[in-house]
């Protein structure tokens, strides 16, 4: 069978038909978002957003694209121009995969709001998905997921995870250390009545 890839598809959708989706961890500054505008009424929509289609409430899920989508929720002339209508690339993904491509397609322009990220790598791992999983389908590497895992501060998250023992407590010692070696207890009160 031919692969054929969804911009080979596009449709064009009412606005009022398209949803965000509740895990998106990209963030665009105000100039930024401004400059899309400008993009967007200079030069029209020169890409599509991807959704994945939801046949149960008959909406379109956002995967990537949702700075061009609120360009047209917030800018009536935008909205007249293009009659409320998104050029609409079609993914049919599970979730865990969807949330994938977002991540992909956010990696792949640009960077991400750490907060965001976190939640994602905790999701996907609610979603029963392994670290080498995110790893391959997320494009990091297992100390970023770490990281990402201790921001969220899930005891959950970590319960695969094998630390090593990389310290063992030391008997306590009156001994203190003076930055050239330890002192002894006469040496450290000899010091203090000095």
């Amino acid at each position: 069978m031919e692969y054929n890839s969804p911009v080979y598809s596009i449709k064009a959708v009412p606005i009022e038909k398209i949803v965000p989706n509740s895990y998106n961890p990209n963030a665009v500054a105000p100039p930024e978002l401004s400059l899309l505008y400008d993009s967007i009424k200079q030069d029209g929509y020169t890409m599509p957003i991807v959704c994945y289609y939801s046949k149960d409430d008959d909406r379109y899920i956002i995967v990537d694209g949702f700075h061009r989508y609120r360009v047209m929720l917030e800018h009536k002339d935008i909205y007249d121009r293009e009659n409320g209508m998104l050029p609409v690339s079609v993914i049919n993904k599970p979730l865990a995969q969807r949330m994938a491509s977002t991540i992909r397609h956010n990696r792949a322009r640009g960077s991400h709001v750490v907060d965001l990220m976190s939640n994602i790598v905790k999701e996907l791992h609610e979603l029963g998905r392994s670290d080498k999983w995110i790893s391959k389908h997320l494009g990091m590497d297992t100390d970023e997921i770490l990281r990402l895992k201790q921001i969220t501060g899930l005891a959950a998250l970590f319960k695969d995870v094998d630390f090593s023992e990389a310290w063992a407590p030391q008997e306590e010692s009156d001994e203190v250390f003076c930055g050239e070696g330890y002192l002894s207890d006469e040496e450290v009160v000899d010091a203090k009545t000095k």
